[in-house]
This record gives C-alpha cells, structure tokens and sequence, in this order.
C-alpha cells in the first residue's frame, strides 16, 4: 500500500495497522481504533510536524457509534491532518489527548458533555456549557428536544396552518414525547 497525500509513508506504517487514510479538499484524514488514539496524535505531532491544536469534537452516528475526530496542523508549510476514531454508544470511552495537546481540554470537555464520550485521564470533565443539573446529552441523535412539544416553534408555519387553507398534514411528535393531548 502506498502513502496517501503528504504522508511519508503508508498510514498502517506511522498510525498501525489498522490505521487507513485518505485525502479530500486538501484535508489528509486517517482513521485509527480508539487503542491507538493517543499514539495517532503523538505520532502527528512529533512525526508529521502537526504542532498546532485546532480542534476536537464528536459525531453521532446511529448504530456505529460516536466518531470523535480531531484537527491538527502542521505550519510550515501547512498541512492538515484530520485523525478520527468511533467509540461505541454502549461504552463511549477514549483516552484523553490532553497528555499530547493541552489544548484539546477544553474540546475534550465539551464533546463529554454534549455527547456523553469519557476521555480517561483528562484531569478534569466539570461542566463546560451547561447548568450543573442539566440531565443528558444534548448533541445526542435520541436526546429529545421536548422544548419543541412544550412551545409551538417560531419558525415556518406547517402546511395547512397558514390563513391561505390548503392541506393539513398531520403533526408529529419527536420520538419518545408522549401526546400532551392524551
């Protein structure tokens, strides 16, 4: 297998075995197995010259699991590196990358609180965003947004709300919001 983009040599070589990578919009993105995290990032920052710490965050993804990815950067001359990893729903763990960028403390925080992903060894998930006895995830896809039940929402009318008539379709409800009218 032959490198990928401005890697220096197959991606399974410098991330493992497991690691592929691809190339897309000048954007390098190697994907790795959640054991092989913090050695991916190591090896971006100390290997590949990505010093700079862009950013870190996650995406639910209905039955594969979250995929958390983080952004880095070499500057001279600049290349970007996008490492990913997908942790499963059941058991949303990962090693924190704080040890290999001290920048990534704060996204590690907010992801685990938005998200619900445990970064071990990060040296302090308090909550970053929201209330202290906020319950759930809120950028979970089964987080229901019971808000919308609660009060009618201020954008665009539905069809067949409007003074024109025309035909009403039936409202729905999000998943697990039971019927106030019952």
């Amino acid at each position: 297998m032959s490198a990928v983009g401005w890697l220096p040599a197959p991606a399974g070589e410098l991330f493992g075995t497991e690691a592929t990578a691809e190339e897309s919009y000048e954007v390098l993105t190697v994907d790795v197995p959640p054991a092989s995290w913090t050695a991916a990032l190591r090896t971006a920052r100390d290997e590949l010259g990505c010093t700079y710490f862009d950013w870190l965050s996650a995406v639910d993804e209905p039955g594969t699991g979250f995929r958390v990815s983080a952004h880095v950067v070499a500057l001279s001359p600049v290349r970007r590196l996008l490492l990913r990893t997908t942790v499963p729903h059941e058991a949303p763990r990962l090693a924190s990358a704080v040890g290999v960028y001290s920048g990534a403390a704060w996204h590690e925080r907010e992801t685990h609180e938005m998200f619900g992903v445990s970064f071990d060894g990060h040296p302090a998930l308090d909550h970053l965003l929201l209330p202290e006895n906020f319950e759930g995830h809120p950028l979970r896809k089964d987080f229901v947004l019971a808000a919308r039940v609660a009060k009618a929402w201020p954008g665009a009318k539905e069809p067949g709300e409007s003074e024109h008539g025309g035909p009403k379709r039936r409202q729905m409800l999000p998943p697990g919001v039971p019927d106030p009218n019952e």
